[in-house]
């Protein structure tokens, strides 16, 4: 499998980092030795000291495909679920400046979370609430109607370079409320009230 990211997909998110918004979706990938076994902890990285939440919702492929259409692309995935992006800041920002690619502040091992997956017809995907809890506080808030670009839209894009396998998961970018962790955190994904992940920051 692979994970698919895609980055810049909320406006407010894009204002609060003071990145440019971009004229097509922002796209990078994660390797599968990036995903956080369940049940273990996230351990900070000895190589940042600015490790940060990005809460997303997921999907998960269900066939193969490549350039999709827009029209199509529903029939790609029945599931939808939630994760969060670890994201080195401080290394991304070093590569950033240096015109550098992101792997290493974004596909470390443990970087990519995980959380279950739920049946796609439960939701209305166009309005669909999800939320992060730090330690019982409040600090992410999403909903995908402020998505610059929809899950089908994104699915129709990422496959005009990628060929999309069963198993393939795509993390549709996150809200603004990014924050730092600290170790002995406790983090909360819900998404339509329903808990999707608890993880434990070491």
């Amino acid at each position: 499998m692979k994970i698919i990211c895609i980055g810049r997909n909320y406006a407010k998110h894009i204002a609060e980092l003071a990145n440019e918004r971009p004229e097509e979706p922002v796209v990078f990938l994660k390797p599968d030795s990036a995903i956080l076994a369940k049940k273990i902890p996230f351990f900070i990285p000895p190589f940042s000291d600015e490790i940060h939440f990005e809460t997303e919702v997921l999907v998960k492929i269900n066939r193969v495909g490549r350039y999709i259409e827009p029209k199509f692309a529903h029939k790609y995935y029945n599931e939808i679920g939630l994760g969060i992006d670890f994201t080195a800041r401080d290394l991304q920002s070093k590569l950033k400046t240096k015109g550098l690619p992101w792997e290493k502040a974004k596909a470390f091992d443990g970087s990519a979370v995980i959380g279950s997956f739920y049946d796609k017809s439960v939701f209305d995907l166009d309005n669909l609430s999800f939320q992060l809890f730090q330690n019982d506080m409040l600090v992410q808030d999403g909903n995908t109607k402020a998505m610059l670009w929809k899950i089908d839209e994104l699915i129709a894009y990422v496959s005009q370079y990628f060929t999309l396998k069963k198993g393939d998961v795509i993390f549709t970018g996150t809200p603004a409320g990014v924050g730092k962790v600290q170790a002995e955190d406790i983090l909360i994904g819900k998404i339509e009230g329903k808990e999707a992940f608890n993880i434990k920051i070491k």
